[in-house]
């Protein structure tokens, strides 16, 4: 039988506390942390993202966290091809690979080996036309066409993102499959997946006190950055956090509104987190809130993964 490398990951919807659990167990485990999430890999884009503090990185070393300009374009792809070149660098040292991040795609690209071939290329007179359509501030019409076209998929992405909207409509038209259901490919590592979850009330009560310390630190003027570079950045302005702003330094809704607004879509986005991986994936779920001492339970059953048992989700 092959050797198969091992790789944890840990998912689970916004702040519910992975980044914090990943660093803990990469320093019990002597790991690596490679983001799963398409917005940290952005250099500047720090609060909005949520990134992990400079005191945080230096205690853990993390992979794919600002590895790209605000205008540059990064695929599920190029996620993909670039994890899976970091982990065989990992295994070949001796250090366990923490995938840890709540873009539910791109986790899933790497866990399922996803034949993403079709998705990187596609129709240049389609694409041209749903991006007519985002410049034209038509959401609801690329949103509406996802609706029709492909309906797993607009239940389960993030449709408040056009690109992401739009990355859903190119891959079934061209391929005729949901992005939700690329083609696998062989197993090529084994993975124990941790999932975070709560109770949703307080979950819900730490995403409102979240965006309201991301304010505290400096979200306004990050946002406003996005703002005035937002022609040159069509990526990464849709980021939840930074386009809810766009209104306010319009001048046609309030500060307030524009916070609740983040907050609304972040909530939308943590159901949306948890019913993509609920249903895409073998998780062990942990509920922050009824396993008081979910850290040592699970450092106990990554040492049985780690140990080669098979028994480590039961």
């Amino acid at each position: 039988m092959d050797f198969l490398e091992k790789i944890i990951a840990i998912v689970g919807p916004t702040a519910v506390g992975k980044s914090a659990l990943g660093i803990n167990l990469a320093q019990k485990f002597d790991g690596e942390i490679i983001s799963g999430d398409s917005m940290q890999i952005y250099r500047h884009l720090d609060i909005g993202t949520a990134k992990d503090s400079p005191e945080e990185l230096k205690l853990v070393r993390h992979h794919l966290v600002d590895i790209c300009n605000v205008n540059q374009r990064y695929t599920v792809k190029d996620f993909q091809e670039k994890s899976v070149q970091i982990v065989h660098e990992l295994s070949k040292n001796n250090k366990i690979p923490f995938v840890v991040g709540g873009t539910g795609f791109y986790l899933n690209s790497l866990v399922q080996n996803l034949n993403l071939g079709g998705s990187s290329s596609g129709d240049d007179k389609l694409r041209e036309e749903l991006l007519n359509l985002e410049k034209s501030g038509k959401l609801e019409v690329l949103q509406n066409i996802l609706k029709k076209t492909d309906r797993v998929a607009f239940d389960s992405i993030d449709i408040s993102n056009s690109r992401r909207v739009i990355r859903a409509i190119e891959v079934y038209k061209t391929t005729g499959k949901s992005i939700t259901e690329q083609e696998n490919g062989s197993k090529w590592a084994d993975f124990y997946i941790i999932g975070l979850t709560d109770d949703r009330d307080k979950l819900y009560d730490r995403i409102n006190l979240r965006v309201d310390k991301m304010v505290d630190m400096g979200l306004i003027e990050e946002a406003k950055l996005v703002y005035d570079n937002q022609d040159d950045i069509p990526q990464a302005k849709n980021g939840i956090g930074y386009k809810e702003l766009f209104p306010y330094f319009d001048g046609t809704s309030s500060l307030d509104d524009c916070l609740d607004e983040i907050k609304k879509n972040s909530r939308h986005f943590a159901k949306r987190q948890l019913t993509y991986f609920r249903n895409q994936m073998n998780v062990d779920w942990y509920n922050i809130s009824d396993v008081t001492d979910y850290q040592q339970v699970i450092s106990q059953k990554i040492e049985k993964f780690l140990g080669g048992r098979n028994d480590y989700l039961g």
